[in-house]
């Protein structure tokens, strides 16, 4: 129990806890760059504001002693800093959020890395903050952390800022060295939009102007850090549009259907019209139940709810409850910017699973439109994101999902982007938009069908896959495989890696992300081939799984039939027909597959022929063979 706390609850606990609940809440985040006394700061916050409990301020001695940095000292960043790994390295790693509170308002704030690779951690932080707390060390000024995490602030939503001009006890307390980087902060900041900026001299380890105003800095005439996130008004946005995504539809029993979620913005009453999105259904609310079975005539923003309606309407998990005039937006195109979280670099034309509210969709992004520069913000072009870069980048996605541009709305304008491989998250997108295509591009049925131009043909359309090695004889085995079917009278075609490079393709390179474009052209172009009812024979070296993955996905079913050209690399190299694998041994061929370019070998493809041990005639008649068993050549 806190010293504050005792002697209130002992007066009167109810009131005491009516008062405790009524206050209003503001999250906030420390940021910056490393080593600018982040943690010390909330340390001291939590420290002043008498909001620790008697033994944790004596467990904070012993550590300060034990593992501290200040000598005999109170080391306040132990308070924060919980990982074993921080406390060695003196740095925060993982994203740390407190709760304290004071007479006028309750904050939760997430302590969050300086660290570059740790940037991934700062966004997470920030996503849910009403403020930013930014610190500077005075001697060292502005670095490309403070302002990339400026940027993330203001791209996530941020719209208050204070700028902790922090250490100023070791440049003397200093009014020209504080006014120099407030005025170089302002400058940068100009294009951020942030509401408010306020600039405060600071000494998070002595606590000057923290929570008190310091006699040591005279020049300086505004508010204490705690008295200003304390008055500050972070302004209330109950009366949003509504909007419950749908997390679990609620059934007990047979007389009980409801529809549980937590409130994204506005709010709802009991009698209150409402539209299901996307299926448009409308019904009115018919009770609001918390936990422990209990009712309420109202829910807002942050409360975790059930929803019954007056009518049986159908909503799925995914779905997003709307207040009737103003329903979410629906796209399957959209642009959004991006921040980029993984080691391995985001691919323009790989698939990835997108989740947006509660709904997991496959997307590709179609365009990497621009990156953004940190240090200028200015736009420049780019084929990737690496690690903690940031870009604007156009989606396509596999079904429509509901929406609102990420300014209006953090919980239903965000989404992640997760690697369909490893299932980690990569990425996190904010909305700006839906594509004005989505909207006005339609799918034409037409009279004739795939069935019947492969009926007309007396085959079942389909597409073989040849992946392996340079090398390997893809190219080969496929003209064999043609050959064979053409002379039993079927209608084929063959898309050879080295052909279409020559006139579909001629505009791309060989590097990751242009080989990932190179496949999904090509595999684009096969679904229309394989629709015209023919059988496709595809021979590229698609070193990827995840776009040989995304080919496959464009078929039907049994219509995709991966044939794996198992070659060694030393048989390739000993074969190398083109020269390719000495040149790039050599160094005059970069991104060669094999030598400095992965090659991802099938898992469980359909076919697979082994070089070494049958010939490209033998291989050829095992393929034709399994077409004929397959029903594949007889309508």
């Amino acid at each position: 129990m806190s010293s504050k706390d005792t002697a209130l609850i002992e007066q009167d606990v109810v009131a005491y806890l009516t008062r405790h609940e009524n206050k209003s809440l503001m999250r906030f985040i420390t940021c910056g760059s490393v080593d600018d006394g982040k943690s010390t700061l909330i340390g001291r916050l939590l420290y002043d504001s008498k909001m620790l409990y008697e033994d944790q301020v004596a467990a904070l001695e012993a550590d300060s002693k034990k593992s501290g940095t200040q000598g005999q000292d109170i080391d306040f960043a132990l308070l924060v800093d919980g990982l074993a790994a921080e406390r060695e390295q003196g740095i925060t790693i993982d994203v740390a959020y407190r709760f304290f509170s004071t007479e006028k308002r309750k904050f939760i704030v997430a302590d969050t890395p300086g660290h570059e690779q740790y940037t991934r951690n700062m966004a997470t932080g920030a996503s849910t903050a009403d403020l930013a707390v930014l610190l500077v060390d005075a001697r060292a000024g502005l670095m490309t952390q403070t302002r990339r995490h400026s940027f993330i602030c203001s791209l996530v939503g941020i719209r208050h800022v204070v700028l902790a001009v922090n250490k100023m006890d070791l440049v003397d307390y200093s009014e020209e060295r504080f006014n120099e980087i407030t005025a170089e902060y302002r400058k940068f900041a100009e294009k951020l939009g942030f509401e408010s900026i306020l600039c405060v001299p600071m000494s998070a380890l002595g606590g000057d102007n923290v929570t008190e105003a310091s006699d040591k800095t005279p020049y300086y005439d505004g508010p204490p850090l705690l008295t200003y996130l304390e008055e500050l008004d972070i302004g209330s946005d109950t009366d949003a549009p509504f909007r419950l995504p749908v997390q679990w539809v609620n059934r007990p029993n047979l007389d009980f259907r409801g529809f549980s979620g937590t409130v994204a913005s506005g709010h709802i009453e009991v009698g209150d019209p409402i539209i299901a999105i996307p299926s448009g259904r409308r019904s009115t609310v018919k009770s609001i139940v918390v936990m422990g079975d209990d009712e309420k005539q109202r829910a807002e923003k942050r409360e975790a709810v059930t929803i019954t309606l007056n009518d049986e309407i159908d909503i799925s998990r995914g779905d997003i409850i709307c207040g009737k005039d103003h329903p979410a937006h629906q796209t399957d195109q959209l642009s959004a910017h991006v921040i980029w979280m993984a080691d391995e670099a985001l691919l323009p034309g790989r698939q990835y699973v997108i989740k947006t509210a509660n709904r997991l969709v496959n997307g590709v992004v179609t365009d990497l439109r621009n990156k953004i520069d940190v240090n200028t913000l200015e736009e420049r072009p780019g084929k990737t994101l690496s690690l903690n870069e940031i870009g604007v980048c156009k989606f396509n996605l596999s079904h429509p999902v509901a929406f609102d541009p990420y300014q209006e709305n953090r919980q239903t304008g965000s989404f992640i982007i997760i690697d369909r491989q490893t299932n980690s998250t990569v990425g996190a997108g904010m909305i700006d938009h839906s594509l004005r295509r989505a909207e006005n591009v339609v799918w034409q049925d037409l009279e004739v069908g795939k069935a019947e131009r492969a009926g007309m043909k007396h085959q079942k359309p389909a597409l073989l896959w040849f992946t392996g090695l340079s090398g390997a004889g893809k190219s080969t085995i496929a003209n064999l495989v043609e050959k064979k079917l053409h002379d039993l009278g079927r209608h084929t075609y063959i898309l050879d890696g080295d052909n279409v490079r020559h006139g579909l393709n001629k505009d791309l390179g060989f590097t990751d992300a242009d080989r990932v474009e190179n496949i999904r052209r090509v595999a684009e172009t096969a679904k229309l081939m394989v629709d015209a009812g023919l059988i496709v024979l595809s021979a590229f070296i698609s070193p990827f799984r995840d776009e040989r993955q995304m080919a496959r996905s464009l078929m039907g079913e049994g219509e995709f039939i991966e044939v794996y050209v198992d070659t060694p690399l030393e048989v390739a190299e000993q074969r190398d027909v083109k020269g390719l694998y000495k040149k790039a041994r050599a160094g005059q061929i970069k991104n060669f597959t094999g030598i400095d370019s992965a090659y991802e070998p099938p898992r469980h493809a359909e076919i697979t022929i082994n070089t070494v041990e049958m010939t490209a005639a033998e291989a050829a008649e095992v393929i034709v063979k399994r077409l004929t068993e397959g029903g594949y050549l007889e309508a």
